[in-house]
């Protein structure tokens, strides 16, 4: 997102943020600063461990606001709400990139897998440069990367002496910025060793095609599980506990809470809706006649008047036809959007394209350049390409909008609304072709409308909203409501007690949260907020908190249930494997009352005059294609031993529905349609290769100790 699109909400410091996170300008602007710091603080204050490597607060704690700010960045250029859940996902996203970092280097050094002094200029100045040292270091005219200028530029940029904070920070930034090369390069040769390693035997290759050419045609009596009550069927915790203890990798228990929790809800009611907008209304009179609508509404407390013409069709308001009917200098309202209640004023009408093509060369003032040298400057490039100078070359040389910078400055498909006010309204309400110098919070921009596209109704509004808000009146019953019920409540039983007794009836709503990891942000059902989490962590089972603020509600939780990090108890694990063990135990029963197996038909008399049912066309590989068998892998895999061909299976087979009585009327097999041998073995290796990922194993292998609740 260049400079130019984030000036519309002052988002200077989220632009900064995301061009030092994209690595663009870390060279020679002032643009990164004090992101992206190299680790190597202080191993106190640890927040976890990976294979007995510490991870310390101090030097992760950065690199979650840069990932934090990165996304808000990204949400901002993609128009995507900013939200509290956000820190959640960046401390989530640091980590795991902090996990995959660590146990990757160890992984790297005990195989020796370096990357050289010589190695690294080619990765770094090579044919394959970073895309972003291309972009800062590609001659203008000839389009070429340029990687002398550029190994030339960055040594001087490290051998510089240090004489400003900012400076260390862009130093910082760029060893950072090498040290993930560095890592890039040596698990790409991982990756290669691998890879190469890969190898599809051609008899395994043979194997699987003879398997997929057989074809089975079987007859069968079943009786389903379904047929046994599960009342009758009783599973011991003994029984739960030795299927544990045979399985435990699939019962691995991650550290968690639950609570039981009613909300009283403290949002704006009904008299607080209508108190806001008598509110607004008594403005009302002031703002239709104020000459200076910019200044009312700062008085106001509204700072993001965009006081530029915008297309009616790039505006987005449920009201906005009233909006627009209404004439100039009048005010349409109040209305409600969203929280808010609004008034709009109609500062104007004129008729505008819906999108523009522009190129422009910006001469900033914000890096303590004065506005009058910024002039000048802009002045001598105006009079230059008025002269015939070549205007990629001068935006090469002079443009300080990395968004555009490396594209000749240009900006296509601009849609209104998008850059500064200024900007803005030069290119949309000035014919193409049209040229000049159009000055704007950020510096001065020479620019050239180069096209246009659409056309319609443009609206300049200007926006005066209040926000609907509790008053203390509403908050003091909400709150009133919540200390009742703590009161009430001492532990899970009384916490129950209570909501029978008066809540329910009152129409509260008694809900659970289940599965909150210790460091969680969110929690479903509820809302975002950290410190809540902390409460129920600092809580023990059974244990009433004291109400909690999480959005506009207030909570009363108890804390149901605490689980510690290991193996998942009996009673949580009952749920999961009860099915499976009754099943068992009525598979049993059905064995026995099929009784020795014979015949079909005597089997299926046996099962109470069941009917015989033929599956044909079945394969090895895959279910029966006949609907009346489905995914039963035992009698599939009977139906392929040879011993069993022309004959009744010797034994009921245990199935995944219920207990079968097999014959096996006829195998046959069909000609193979995949091709040659050599060319399924080479597209099965290429597969392989590609799904080869040697951080997953790694990971699984790894000791890792995720304490970021005690700080976080």
């Amino acid at each position: 997102m260049s400079i130019i699109q984030d000036i519309r909400d002052k988002y200077a410091k989220v632009t900064v943020v995301l061009i030092a996170l994209a690595l663009i300008g870390f060279i020679l602007t002032d643009y990164f600063q004090s992101k992206g710091r190299s680790g190597g603080g202080s191993t106190s204050n640890s927040i976890g461990s990976v294979n007995g490597r510490t991870i310390s607060y101090d030097e992760f704690a950065p690199k979650v606001e840069a990932a934090k700010q990165n996304m808000m960045a990204q949400a901002q250029q993609q128009g995507y709400p900013i939200s509290a859940a956000m820190d959640q996902q960046a401390a989530d996203q640091a980590w795991n990139q902090e996990v995959a970092r660590i146990i990757l280097e160890d992984e790297l050094d005990k195989l020796g897998i370096t990357v050289g002094k010589k190695e690294m200029g080619d990765v770094l100045y090579g044919t394959n440069a970073p895309q972003d040292l291309k972009s800062q270091f590609t001659d203008s005219v000839t389009g070429q990367f340029d990687p002398i200028r550029a190994k030339q530029q960055i040594d001087a940029m490290l051998k510089a002496k240090v004489t400003r904070p900012e400076q260390q920070a862009q130093k910082d930034g760029f060893n950072n910025y090498i040290n993930s090369l560095e890592l890039q390069r040596k698990q790409d040769k991982f990756t290669s060793l691998l890879s190469a390693s890969v190898n599809q035997p051609r008899w395994f290759v043979e194997k699987q095609n003879a398997d997929a050419s057989q074809m089975a045609k079987v007859s069968f009596v079943n009786e389903t599980y379904a047929s046994i009550a599960d009342s009758t069927i009783k599973i011991e915790d003994k029984e739960i506990a030795d299927f544990i203890n045979k399985n435990k990798s699939m019962f691995k228990q991650p550290e968690s809470r639950s609570i039981s929790f009613v909300s009283f809800s403290a949002a704006p009611s009904a008299s607080d809706s209508l108190a806001t907008k008598d509110e607004l209304l008594k403005l009302q009179a002031a703002f239709d006649s104020t000459n200076d609508v910019k200044g009312f509404l700062l008085n106001a407390g509204i700072n993001n008047y965009y006081d530029g013409y915008i297309s009616g069709k790039t505006i987005q308001i449920g009201v906005k036809d009233s909006i627009f009917r209404t004439p100039v200098g009048s005010t349409y309202g109040p209305y409600v959007d969203g929280s808010n209640y609004v008034m709009a004023r109609v500062e104007g009408v004129r008729q505008m394209a819906d999108t523009a093509k522009v190129r422009h060369i910006l001469i900033s003032t914000q890096q303590g350049r004065d506005s009058a040298t910024a002039r000048t400057l802009v002045d001598s490039i105006k009079n230059a390409i008025a002269k015939g100078a070549n205007f990629d070359s001068l935006c090469a040389k002079y443009s300080e909008d990395p968004g555009s910078k490396d594209k000749g400055g240009v900006y296509d498909n601009v849609p209104s609304g998008q850059m500064v006010s200024e900007f803005n309204d030069y290119i949309f309400l000035n014919p193409v072709g049209s040229k000049g110098v159009v000055p704007t919070d950020f510096g001065f921009h020479y620019i050239e409308i180069l096209s246009q596209k659409g056309g319609g109704a443009g609206y300049k509004i200007a926006y005066l909203s209040k926000q609907i808000v509790p008053s203390r009146e509403t908050d003091s019953k909400a709150l009133e409501n919540a200390n009742k019920l703590a009161g009430e409540s001492k532990d899970i039983k009384t916490f129950d007690a209570a909501y029978e007794k008066e809540w329910k009836a009152k129409g509260y709503l008694k809900s659970v949260a289940s599965d909150i990891a210790p460091s969680a942000s969110e929690i479903r059902g509820l809302g975002t907020s950290r410190s809540f989490v902390r409460m129920i962590y600092e809580a023990k089972r059974g244990e009433v908190l004291k109400p909690e603020v999480v959005d506009n509600n207030y909570i009363v939780a108890v804390v149901t249930e605490v689980l510690e990090e290991g193996t998942m108890s009996v009673a949580k694990a009952r749920m999961y494997v009860e099915p499976t063990l009754k099943n068992k135990k009525k598979a049993v029963l059905l064995k026995k009352k099929a009784g020795t197996i014979s015949t079909l038909e005597a089997a299926a008399t046996a099962f109470g005059g069941k009917q015989i049912v033929t599956a044909d066309s079945i394969r090895m590989t895959g279910p029966s294609s006949n609907p009346a068998l489905g995914y039963e892998p035992r009698v599939i895999g009977a139906a392929f031993n040879p011993a069993n061909k022309g004959k009744v299976v010797p034994e009921a087979l245990e199935g995944v529905n219920g207990v079968y009585v097999v014959r096996v009327e006829a195998v046959s097999a069909t000609p193979v349609t995949n091709g040659d041998v050599a060319s399924q073995r080479k597209a099965k290796e290429q597969e392989l290769k590609q799904r080869v990922n040697p951080l997953g194993g790694l990971q699984k292998a790894a000791t890792i100790k995720d304490k970021r609740s005690r700080r976080m």
